[in-house]
């Protein structure tokens, strides 16, 4: 399918999301299920078309070059090369998660591609929002009243005691000081493992712990300044950002060896 090249609204009806919101987590459950089919370099590859594919969710008309050159900016020189970013396309269109189209002048002379990513297959990712876990309040006081609250009115309740095995001692002992429940403390190490995985960090257990401890502590102390309405999304937030941070300066130190 050849399109006639132009700006990136005419492009706007090939977008499959209504929103960014929506673009964003479709390419989180994209990498949750596919991440380990790319290298280092064509993740990075990959991060930098989801980016300039922002302004229409999920679609792109930006050319390799202009890409790389966004890369190699980023890294202070050290980017990736075309054919990187070619395989990456190419994995990419095999798994169906992006379709490519050629587009071209009046002249018939070939400019950039479109670039249209698709939307995950299988169930529809949850909204933040309804993730499974314990309502909590919009600030530091209120959450530990409200903890307390329906600790009194749950029979049942497991204090971090009983918190699984798979959950490190340390974060154990650092959160039950403010989520002293099993559940939660569960929950808040959940989102630590989820943010490592998609950070290619699932394999270092003491960085992924290291870092985890680092975000919940930061939490805490954004809690005690600042009302948080959802603190565990505000928490994956923070996680998110370490983690990307950490990637990155991981692939730098490797093309500066």
């Amino acid at each position: 399918m050849n399109l006639k090249a132009g700006k990136i609204d005419e492009f706007e009806e090939f977008s499959q999301f209504k929103q960014l919101k929506e673009f964003n987590r479709h390419m989180e459950m994209w990498l949750l299920e596919y991440r380990d089919a790319f290298s280092k370099g064509e993740l990075v590859a990959f991060k930098r078309l989801v980016r300039f594919s922002a302004k229409i969710p999920g679609v792109c008309n930006a050319k390799i070059g202009t890409m790389l050159k966004a890369i190699h900016d980023e890294y202070n020189g050290n980017g990736i090369s075309r054919s990187t970013f070619k395989r990456m396309i190419l994995k990419a269109k095999e798994l169906v998660m992006i379709s490519v189209y050629e587009t071209g002048r009046k002249n018939g002379s070939q400019t950039a591609n479109l670039y249209v990513f698709n939307r995950f297959p299988k169930n529809e990712p949850p909204k933040k929002e309804e993730m499974d876990h314990p309502k909590e309040t919009s600030n530091l006081s209120e959450t530990k009243h409200q903890e307390t609250k329906e600790r009194k009115e749950e029979p049942f309740h497991l204090d971090h005691t009983f918190t699984s095995d798979r959950v490190p001692k340390p974060f154990v002992q650092l959160v039950k000081f403010f989520f002293p429940d099993a559940k939660t403390i569960e929950e808040y190490w959940k989102m630590t493992e989820i943010a490592a995985y998609k950070n290619v960090c699932e394999e270092n257990k003491e960085k992924a712990l290291e870092v985890g401890i680092l975000a919940f502590k930061q939490l805490i102390t954004k809690m005690k300044s600042t009302n948080i309405k959802n603190p565990i999304a505000y928490f994956y937030g923070i996680l998110e950002r370490k983690f990307d941070e950490l990637f990155h300066e991981e692939l730098y130190q490797m093309y500066i060896k």
